[in-house]
């Protein structure tokens, strides 16, 4: 039995429930994992002089193209581990340098994806280990979140600073808040009961659940963000400038190319093929079973989508099994969700441009870390199929390795061994059984002939 089929059996996913959807889960939806794309956009352009008009340009149509395409609320997530090096270095990567590197990742996952080679790998690669990364990666995106939450963050240096106070708009006291809303709105991100026969529907506890889970909650919190901003700083209405700023070709020497290809290409390319395509299709595949994402077609799409942007300067980008774990919490159960979000960032790039980093700039963080909790809270509850304590054991080694060495894929390489080695132990076992059976046999034909 596929793993699938065991959430079904298990009334994780209830099929009648999950095909609804309703206009207003869907743009909460929408939202479910800007807590990732925002602080990441913001942060590059403060550093790294990324132009916001260009990658919200590019990154509206990458959504509005997924969400049309695969039918599923597809995210569209900064490349993480380009955006760590291009910020943290000294000096800082310049754009030409961040676009070699987005180009050379999608080199590598196009000739995966088109070759088949990435879903051979897909298909074969151990669930434990699968799991093991999500876990890591949903555990990590958690605890980035609590410390939006509890301390204030400089973005450009990416450092935490002091506490947060309680009453400020960005303080804890608004941060719990939204939580607590969250809370009561979406519950762990279980499905409501289905409703009883239409006599007992007064008397049903179920009823409230139900009535609470059509609540846009992610939607509500973040438009309270957005209201904070200005209240925060009013004067964002007087920075603010109408119209887009000029996009052009981003010229890439040599030169650019080797620095961006060792430096950031390198430590992104693991991540990409194991969180960006294979964790992201095996969650698809848990999600929504009857439209599980392809990896062929997953890992061409972070191809294309790179090979266009990024020669205009857009931010690298790829899908994210986080973002998809976020936009399903909060109510993405169609590609409708991102289609949404593409035109809401297509929209802005072209009214405000370039000045909606006053806007997003004054954005309450701790607000963007409560919806990042959420998301990855979601990501690292996938891991809770693993009905075995070998299938538990390599998948919490896996995750232990990959948080404690900050690295995919050091704690995928490790999983994959642990995975070999458990496997072999059986194999050995099971050999040493059957001879301990032969000989046994052997002896018992011996003393039968004997007392003959």
């Amino acid at each position: 039995m596929s793993r699938s089929s065991s959430f079904r059996r298990n009334g994780w996913i209830p099929s009648s429930v999950r095909l609804k959807t309703t206009l207003l889960s869907e743009l909460s939806g929408a939202v479910g994992d800007l807590g990732t794309y925002i602080p990441i956009v913001l942060a590059l352009s403060l550093v790294n002089n990324l132009d916001l008009t260009t990658t919200l340009l590019f990154t509206s149509f990458y959504n509005i193209a997924t969400g049309l395409l695969f039918g599923l609320p597809m995210p569209v997530q900064p490349m993480k581990s380009i955006a760590a090096v291009a910020i943290s270095a000294s000096p800082p990567l310049t754009i030409p340098q961040i676009s070699a590197a987005g180009l050379s990742v999608a080199a590598v996952l196009l000739l995966l994806g088109a070759t088949g080679l990435m879903s051979l790998l897909c298909r074969y690669l151990p669930l434990p280990v699968v799991r093991g990364v999500q876990l890591s990666q949903g555990l990590s995106f958690a605890f980035s979140a609590v410390n939006y939450i509890r301390y204030d963050q400089n973005l450009a240096t990416s450092k935490s600073g002091p506490p947060r106070p309680w009453l400020a708009l960005d303080g804890l006291a608004v941060a719990l808040a939204a939580v607590v809303f969250l809370v009561l709105t979406t519950g762990a991100g279980d499905h409501p009961p289905p409703p009883p026969p239409q006599e007992n529907q007064n008397n049903n506890p179920g009823r409230r659940l139900r009535v609470l889970s059509k609540v846009p909650a992610a939607l509500i919190v973040f438009l309270l963000g957005l209201v904070l901003c200005f209240i925060r700083d009013p004067s964002i209405f007087g920075d603010l400038r109408f119209g887009p700023s000029k996009i052009s070709l981003v010229k890439i020497s040599w030169e650019d190319l080797k620095i961006g290809f060792v430096s950031a290409a390198i430590p992104q390319i693991p991540l990409s093929v194991l969180n960006s395509v294979i964790a992201v299709c095996k969650l698809s595949g848990d999600l929504f079973p009857e439209r599980e994402a392809s990896a062929m077609h997953v890992s061409v799409s972070v191809g294309l989508m790179n090979f266009v942007g990024c020669w205009f300067g857009a931010m690298p980008c790829c899908h994210g099994a986080g973002g998809l774990a976020g936009q399903y919490r909060f109510g993405g159960r169609s590609g409708a969700s991102v289609v949404f979000l593409g035109v809401a960032k297509l929209v802005l790039a072209l009214v405000f441009g370039n000045s909606l980093g006053r806007i997003l700039g004054e954005f309450p963080i701790g607000i963007l870390g409560v919806l990042l909790l959420f998301a990855g809270i979601e990501l690292a509850m996938a891991a809770r199929d693993m009905n075995t304590k070998q299938e538990s054991f390599v998948m919490l080694v896996c995750a232990a390795v990959s948080l404690t060495g900050s690295s995919a894929a050091l704690g995928f390489f490790v999983g994959i061994v642990l995975y070999l080695l458990l496997k072999l132990r059986e194999v050995e076992c099971a050999f040493a059984f059957c001879s301990s059976n032969k000989n046994k046999s052997s002896l018992e034909d011996e003393q039968a002939s004997l007392i003959a």
